[in-house]
């Protein structure tokens, strides 16, 4: 089981080098990021676009394209071929300089995208450093106000995360303000649902509870102040949100305020998806392509 960001580094490391290939490539940010992680063994990349403007980003961020494959192709045509190169033979696709929707549509292609039948959902494992361990959010970057079905797909998208992450049956806490069911609350009936769903052997791999709210889910204290009794509370691996707000706010708290480091993920197409904030910071950047790499192997 993975703890740390720095044992997912060394676990890539382990794994890699894995086969990157980067939609729209011509883009300093990622060229350094990708860098990295070649250096450190973690990714080969194989970059898509205009080789004239590759070679442009790379020199602007001061990086050598040597050991980097590239795939010369018009800038519109760019995300298409990033996603066929890595259906074909790649192990995880890198988001460059492209509009997202362009990307995602790219991705979510009919005829020849990465579609499974599951939704697209964000995954952010956050090391806080109170915690001792990892814990993933989601889904705080994809779905604005998912439905039950979208809930299940993204609550199927992160135990596939955390098991890439060797946590065998991750406990899952649905987060409510409350842990009882109040009807007045929309989540803690969605949330009452999913549980009773995977009581019934409905959700595979994990151990699944709420509504709870954040104090249970995390802290055994709490647990044993309220008196509440599961198996997934005080020792969650995963928390569910109910919308994209909650999530993203709770994890950028976390990020600035809290101090905890962090990576994320686009899980539920075939192959695993990196999307890099330029927001993000060096070990922030490498660690989601690390991310990106341990969760590619089957």
């Amino acid at each position: 089981m993975i703890r740390s960001l720095a044992e997912l580094k060394a676990q890539a490391k382990e794994l890699g080098p894995r086969r990157c290939v980067v939609a729209a490539a011509a883009d300093p940010v990622t060229l350094q990021a990708l860098s990295s992680a070649q250096k450190e063994g973690i990714a080969k990349g194989v970059l898509c676009g205009p080789a004239d403007k590759i070679s442009q980003a790379a020199s602007k961020a001061g990086v050598s394209l040597d050991g980097f494959e590239i795939k010369d192709c018009p800038d519109e045509e760019a995300a298409i071929v990033a996603v066929e190169e890595v259906r074909a033979s790649g192990d995880f696709l890198l988001k460059g300089h492209l509009p997202t929707s362009s990307f995602l549509g790219a991705v979510l292609d009919k005829e020849k995208g990465l579609r499974t039948g599951r939704v697209l959902s964000h995954i952010a494992i956050l090391e806080p450093a109170s915690l001792g361990r990892l814990l993933l959010v989601s889904d705080g970057g994809m779905n604005i106000a998912p439905d039950l079905v979208t809930k299940l797909d993204i609550i199927n998208n992160a135990i596939e995360v955390a098991h890439s992450l060797g946590i065998e049956k991750p406990k899952v806490a649905l987060l409510a303000a409350v842990e009882a069911v109040n009807p007045k609350m929309a989540e803690t009936l969605a949330w009452a649902q999913i549980t009773q769903m995977a009581a019934r052997k409905q959700i595979a791999g994990a151990l699944v509870d709420g509504p709870l709210a954040l104090d249970l889910a995390v802290s055994e204290e709490a647990v044993k102040i309220k008196g509440v009794k599961s198996d997934v509370a005080g020792k969650a691996d995963v928390l569910i949100v109910h919308d994209i707000a909650v999530g993203n706010i709770f994890a950028k708290g976390l990020i600035y305020l809290g101090g905890a480091k962090a990576c994320g993920i686009v899980a539920g197409a075939a192959r695993p998806v990196v999307m890099l904030s330029r927001a993000d910071d060096a070990e922030t950047k490498l660690n989601s392509i690390a991310l990106g790499a341990v969760a590619s192997v089957v």
